[in-house]
């Protein structure tokens, strides 16, 4: 596993919460730093890489665990 440096708990959230916290939480972070969100919402699995290729983030990994579904997240410039 990738180690990161912040970690965003959105289970329980539904689209499009969990790309707003996301985008909130990013946007207090320094360019490089990783991001590990976890949600419950399945959409995600789409709204998440699409959201952050949009916006020049790198979208490093997503799983499907028992804690939910996890993306790491690395913030661009």
């Amino acid at each position: 596993m990738t180690a990161h440096d912040e970690t965003l708990d959105c289970k329980g959230l539904q689209c499009p919460m969990p790309v707003i916290k996301t985008k909130l939480k990013m946007d207090t972070m320094e360019a490089g730093k990783v991001l590990r969100m976890i949600t419950s919402d399945p959409g995600s699995c789409k709204d998440i890489p699409a959201w952050a290729e949009r916006v020049g983030h790198t979208l490093i990994s997503t799983e499907n665990t028992d804690e939910g579904f996890v993306f790491l997240l690395q913030r661009g410039d």
